[in-house]
């Protein structure tokens, strides 16, 4: 089941375990079944700390297993098998399940340990999923910590049955005591906000009262993370108010053209950046969504939540989002067929009829991906033609279970009212409207820069970019911006980390030509 490489690393990490640990297997003979027994062997082979078992368990799902201490009790289950994305997760929780303290800092335990009732917390995962680990890992160790917790993984594959019955279309999807709770990507601060938030005035009067920051970056990305640590290492009070610091980052899977990286994936370079940017002691403000620009001595920024910050100078680095079609419908069934990410939510739509909307490179990449899971994908393009490179046109065209529809413009996202059952479209180059029959339709028409809030107070150009110089500086004197959301051509990483770099010393060289605001001085 594991290669040698992977047994030697395995083994390795299971050498930290500091008591012993009993995986208890509920399994049966189907083919995942015999494949978690080979995984499980292959544990145990690797440390002498770890006992394998089994024995049925009637209110478990089968294949399946738990971990618990010896003698202690099973919080936390994989249904399937933890591989791909899901094998660090596997790793981790042996690890925290054996005594290995797990990386958390004090009053974020306290949280944990704090929350009153019983939790019980199924996610479903695909095993190709990049944002599912995030919060498969969170939820077990919430588990570890607090003995009211329980949670299982539940790989969408191997259980599609249960998929269908509790009619899942986007991952990770998680149910709290049987019920629907949560979809996507979220960190450990955002399921425990959800599941003990912090009254907003509460929270809005705690981050108001702090000091003006000498710098205030908003937006987590690559070029957030670049500009903090370029101010932060200039000695200024250094500030980021991210939504989710990553950025776009977090949901891409493969990267291969970050300089000094071969290869990695979207979160693990995401996770690398937010370390990074805390090692110089930066000021992170999870969850953080701005909502307007003051200029003055200090710029003020209020945030959605009713913080209010302030600034010596700012940064803005808000990055982009997916396009979406604007069709009736589309917001209807977001998440019910209507999906963004191929990687993630592509595995739930295996044998059945899928739309790719986009030409570009991502909508043929994702085309491309789809095909080895879908039965048929249909590809529309509204221009005349494919505007993918050379490369990926000719690797669609040679997929037989791919229908590519040029001058084809989606008008109406079709469904019964639960789930996606079809697209309308019109042929613009020969008159007449369409209908296709769908299980899932998946966009990919480009980015849209997170500057609508920005209207009013810097100059935008009209893509709605924000127009900067070539120090970074916006129209407005102290307010600086890079990355994705601003007029700076090519949207790549490496751009975007250089570019706030480059914001970063701009604010630096305008601070110390500035005289201090009165607030400061005083």
């Amino acid at each position: 089941m594991l290669n040698a490489e992977l047994q030697t690393q395995l083994a390795a990490y299971l050498s930290r375990l500091t008591h012993p640990i009993e995986i208890v297997a509920t399994l049966d003979q189907s083919a995942t079944a015999l494949e978690t027994r080979a995984l499980l062997k292959n544990v145990a082979n690797a440390s002498t700390q770890v006992r394998v078992s089994e024995a049925l368990d009637s209110q478990a799902l089968n294949p399946s297993f738990a971990l618990r201490p010896v003698g202690g009790e099973a919080r936390i289950r994989f249904a399937g098998i933890p591989l791909g994305h899901e094998f660090t997760s596997l790793v981790l929780a042996l690890l925290q399940v054996g005594g290995y303290p797990p990386k958390i800092d004090a009053p974020t335990r306290l949280k944990i340990e704090a929350l009153e009732g019983d939790y019980v917390f199924e996610t479903f995962v695909s095993l190709s999923c990049h944002n599912c680990p995030d919060v498969v890992q969170a939820l077990n160790l919430m588990a570890v910590i607090n003995p009211r917790i329980r949670h299982t993984m539940i790989e969408g594959s191997a259980f599609t049955a249960e998929v269908e019955r509790r009619q899942i279309l986007s991952l990770p999807c998680v149910y709290l005591n049987g019920k629907p709770w949560a979809t996507g990507r979220m960190t450990l601060d955002d399921l425990l906000t959800k599941l003990a938030p912090q009254p907003r005035e509460a929270r809005a009067e705690n981050l108001s009262s702090r000091a003006p920051y000498d710098v205030l970056v908003v937006g987590g990305g690559p070029a957030g993370a670049a500009a903090a640590v370029y101010a932060a290492r200039k000695g200024l009070r250094t500030g980021v108010a991210a939504e989710r610091f990553g950025g776009q980052v977090l949901d891409t899977a493969g990267i291969e053209n970050f300089i000094s990286l071969s290869q990695t994936q979207g979160p693990v370079l995401a996770s690398a950046l937010e370390q990074h940017v805390k090692e110089y002691g930066v000021d992170i403000l999870h969850g953080a969504r701005a909502q307007s620009l003051t200029p003055g001595e200090l710029v003020q920024l209020q945030m959605t939540d009713g913080t209010l910050l302030q600034a010596r100078s700012v940064v803005l680095a808000t990055g982009a989002r997916w396009r979406e079609m604007n069709v009736p419908g589309e917001s209807q069934y977001r998440n019910k067929g209507v999906a963004y990410c191929p990687h993630c939510d592509g595995p739930l739509f295996k044998g059945k009829a899928v739309a790719v909307i986009g030409g570009g490179n991502s909508g043929v990449e994702a085309a491309i991906d789809l095909a080895g899971l879908a039965a048929h994908v249909t590809l529309l393009e509204y221009a005349p033609a494919l505007r993918a490179d050379a490369v990926l046109v000719r690797k669609l065209q040679s997929l037989a279970n791919v229908t590519v529809l040029t001058d084809a413009q989606s008008t109406e996202v079709i469904g019964d009212g639960t789930r996606v059952t079809g697209l309308q479209y019109t042929d613009r180059l020969r008159g007449g409207s369409h209908q296709l029959a769908l299980a899932g339709i998946f966009v990919q028409i480009g980015l849209v820069p997170n500057t609508d809030w920005l209207k009013g107070s810097v100059q935008l150009s009209p893509r709605g970019e924000i127009e900067v110089d070539g120090r970074g500086e916006t129209s407005l004197p102290g307010v600086f911006a890079a990355g994705d959301c601003t007029t700076v051509p090519y949207k790549q990483i490496v751009i975007a980390v250089g570019e706030g770099a480059k914001a970063a010393l701009g604010a630096f060289d305008h601070l110390i030509r500035a005289p201090l605001p009165t607030a400061v001085a005083a």
